[in-house]
């Protein structure tokens, strides 16, 4: 095997803590081309469709059906959300904005070095390149957030594929944390809490609070995913910190592709429905999306809404995901510094003592003819 070689270590170099924040991905345009390898490194990774036994079976339908027909309308679709949270991709847009407002909050409980940076499971940028500029940083400790609250196998665990595939190839490993879930995390949960109350101030008390997440076919769960069961403990929260009643809420799931079954109720069908049970107000939030993007913007805000309206319902409004919001980078900080405890950078560093060991570590290296 080939060994990617860290050329860019010094003897005596200064060490760092990396912070690693990641989210699903994006298309680099909103364009049919751009849309196509995309969707193709999406829909190959078995983390997010499980193929049958016969995996060339999936590659035909893969390649001969789907990349052939699905860009097009795909891109249709983001060119809808292109540009409604900034200048490009919203969720690319809002990630930056996270990871900033992240930076800002937890570099000053660092004595020593730390930095950060972002990357997507899928599309640009890559987890491979932001690993190699974590690298060319100094980092020798480093901690990966998913900004998956619940935990699943397609999204967390598909991001930990993609780190390990990365770093089996790397001569030296960062030591490695990697938080695979924050789903009842108390910051995360009145930071949805406050959100919803601020929503309701403006909009007023709907008859029905929807909590929709994305879906996963069944047998994921019935597999043992724990996302279904995770997905209803974060809801479930929520609705103790607001004082709601079991009927004054619902959990749905949406973005259902294919024609297996998935996780059940689904979100279209329930806005379909509602108005013939009464529900004239409904107001949604997707607890799962850590920032807003296609699924949220021009499938809940936008088919949703439709489907509901159309079904006879009055009135629906979306609750925007809790992106850049203040209390929810104070959670993301939080979780960072929970899982940081103990590193040296952090809670060990001694400045002058550092610069000393580093000196000395040089020049025993000279000593020894060593050419870096």
């Amino acid at each position: 095997m080939f060994y990617h070689n860290n050329t860019h270590y010094k003897h005596g170099d200064e060490a760092a803590t990396g912070v690693l924040i990641t989210n699903l991905g994006t298309p680099d345009a909103p364009t049919k081309e751009a849309l196509k390898p995309y969707l193709k490194e999406f829909l190959w990774d078995p983390r997010v469709v499980e193929p049958p036994p016969a995996r060339w079976l999936w590659w035909l339908i893969l390649n001969g059906i789907i990349l052939n027909t699905r860009p097009a309308k795909s891109a249709e679709a983001y060119e809808e959300v292109w540009g409604t949270e900034g200048e490009g991709s919203p969720l690319l847009d809002i990630t930056r904005r996270q990871l900033e407002g992240v930076k800002q909050r937890v570099t000053p409980h660092f004595k020593g070095k730390v930095v950060f940076e972002l990357a997507m499971r899928y599309g640009n940028p890559s987890i491979e390149s932001a690993l190699k500029k974590l690298e060319a940083q100094g980092v020798q400790r480093l901690i990966v957030v998913p900004l998956y609250p619940q935990y699943a196998g397609a999204t967390t665990a598909s991001t930990f594929d993609k780190l390990s595939e990365v770093l089996q190839k790397w001569r030296w490993l960062p030591e490695l944390r990697f938080v695979n879930h924050y789903h009842r995390h108390p910051g995360y949960i009145k930071a949805l809490a406050n959100s919803i109350r601020e929503h309701q101030q403006q909009h007023g008390q709907p008859d029905l609070l929807v909590m929709s997440y994305h879906g996963v076919p069944k047998r994921y769960l019935d597999n043992g995913d724990p996302y279904h069961c995770e997905c209803h403990v974060t809801s479930r929260l929520v609705a103790q910190e607001l004082g709601l009643s079991k009927d004054q809420y619902r959990v749905t799931f949406q973005s259902l592709f294919g024609k297996e079954e998935w996780i059940k109720p689904y979100t279209d069908a329930t806005m379909k429905a509602l108005p013939s049970e009464g529900v004239k107000h409904v107001q949604v939030i997707c607890p799962g999306f850590s920032a807003d993007c296609l699924e949220t913007i021009e499938e809940i805000d936008g088919e949703n809404r439709e489907y509901f309206e159309e079904a006879g319902g009055e009135k629906f409004s979306y609750i925007k995901a809790l992106n850049s919001r203040e209390d929810h980078l104070d959670a993301l900080s939080d979780l960072i510094l929970q899982h940081s405890q103990g590193w040296y950078e952090r809670d060990g560093f001694n400045d002058e003592q550092d610069k000393l060991e580093r000196e000395r570590v040089k020049e025993n290296a000279r000593a020894m003819g060593c050419p870096f």
